[in-house]
């Protein structure tokens, strides 16, 4: 039985979640630590300690870091209750992309996991002969992963409701963005060629090659221009109410990807840079001087973010995943399940949940690591220096180093289990378009 059941400090910290635990479902339950404020003793195995200690020397025997500059390296590690290791923990340092995580928190508090973004599609005039007598309207509701597939399924809904031309122009209202691109005439001019097989081009014809066979093929002909206008027409028609993906997968595929764009819509979705810091804060219960964003993505060394906050964060996101029937796994990328994206290259041990960041000279690392010994280890490593590559190997290393000493345990533990056996995104289903006006 894992020796840190046997300790008083655990009986307390369990009674203290008011956790039923069984010795058999230890690892489960080490999964609910619900902020490093429980943190009530440092960790009385010296390994998580040593195994960063001989981390920094590392560092400065590679030449990652000069021998005067290791206070600018900050490292959290926690294991329940049990601190097992902090060096510069609670200090702000640029975090670049686990500034997603605060995102992802907030966004999954305000907006649940099932929450679908909207776009609306309008018609100005009435369709006669297959053609649209008036204008094709786009009003954007913020959804950060329309996509190609998106546009494709989208035209083949107008081709399904009798809709093959377009007189007037297609007019782009709201927040809307394609293909990540948030300039609405930008994302306008993608929407129209979309639409249009006629005038695709290769990244189109790519796209569609990857789609289920027998997908149509959408010709959906636009005469007019693309216009941005302010406010949707009040006299317009509503044809067609385009859903999202679920939240719970646009956070994981942003988080996979580490991908700007979307984590900047979701930010703005729920009031910007600085509601995200507050609201992040107060669920993580750290203090607000830890956690301080200038936007939603990292993009940016003022983005800055205490290790300990970022372990926090992610506790804070296990707990409210947890609401939604959901874990980490379902949110952020995994090693062996996921080999997409910012995972993909890596060594890092087997399940443990991941989220990087890089910058210029920024290399970081967060998530939490499944172990036979110490249950679930919550780290977080910030590398400043200017060989983000260096540092990533010897992140891995670090991990690889203390699953050996503290095991890995015989199975995933039902807290990292992913709850959908398909990694990959359902894009382009046409079953996401409401069709709301038959011509």
């Amino acid at each position: 039985m894992l020796e840190l059941l046997g300790s008083g400090l655990v009986s307390l910290w369990l009674e203290m979640a008011g956790v039923q635990i069984k010795p058999s479902d230890a690892l489960d339950a080490l999964a609910w630590q619900s902020s490093p404020g429980l943190v009530l003793a440092p960790d009385p195995n010296p390994t998580g300690v040593n195994t960063v200690t001989a981390y920094l020397k590392g560092l400065i025997t590679s030449k990652l870091v000069a021998q005067n500059l290791t206070e600018s390296q900050g490292i959290w590690m926690q294991s329940g209750p049990m601190l097992m290791a902090n060096h510069q923990g609670t200090t702000p340092l640029p975090a670049a992309s686990l500034t997603k995580i605060a995102t992802s928190l907030v966004a999954l508090k305000t907006w649940g996991s099932d929450h679908q973004f909207e776009t609306l599609v309008s018609a100005t005039g009435p369709v006669v002969n297959g053609v649209l007598q008036g204008d094709l309207v786009i009003t954007g509701g913020g959804d950060p992963m329309f996509v190609w597939e998106e546009a494709i399924a989208l035209g083949n809904t107008l081709n399904k409701m009798g809709i093959k031309q377009v007189k007037g122009n297609l007019v782009i209202t709201g927040n809307f963005a394609m293909n990540f691109q948030r300039h609405p005439f930008l994302a306008g001019q993608m929407l129209k060629q979309a639409l249009n097989h006629q005038i695709w081009t290769r990244p189109a014809n790519y796209i569609y090659s990857t789609m289920p066979k027998g997908t149509p093929k959408p010709h959906v002909a636009i005469a007019g221009k693309i216009k941005v206008e302010a406010q949707p027409n009040p006299q317009q028609t509503l044809l067609v109410r385009h859903y999202s993906l679920s939240l719970q997968r646009l956070i994981k595929e942003m988080n996979v990807f580490s991908n700007n764009e979307m984590a900047e819509m979701l930010a703005e979705s729920v009031g910007g840079a600085g509601i995200v810091q507050l609201k992040a804060a107060n669920l993580a219960r750290v203090p607000n001087s830890e956690i301080q964003l200038i936007n939603g993505s990292g993009l940016g060394p003022e983005n800055r973010i205490s290790p300990r906050a970022v372990c926090a964060m992610l506790m804070a996101l296990q707990r409210e995943a947890a609401a939604n029937q959901l874990n980490l796994a379902d949110l952020f990328p995994m090693s062996g399940f996921d080999h997409r994206g910012t995972i993909h290259n890596r060594h890092i041990p087997v399940a443990t949940v991941i989220k990087t960041g890089t910058l210029r000279d920024v290399s970081s690392l967060a998530g939490v690591m499944p172990t036979r010994d110490r249950g679930l280890v919550w780290f977080a490593i910030i590398n400043r220096g200017t060989n983000p590559s260096g540092f990533r190997i010897q992140q891995d290393k670090l991990l690889q180093s203390l699953v050996q000493q503290l095991q890995l345990p015989a199975n995933v533990p039902t807290a990292l289990t992913p709850h959908s056996i398909n990694s990959l995104p359902e894009l382009g289903a046409t079953s996401r378009n409401e069709i709301l006006f038959n011509s």
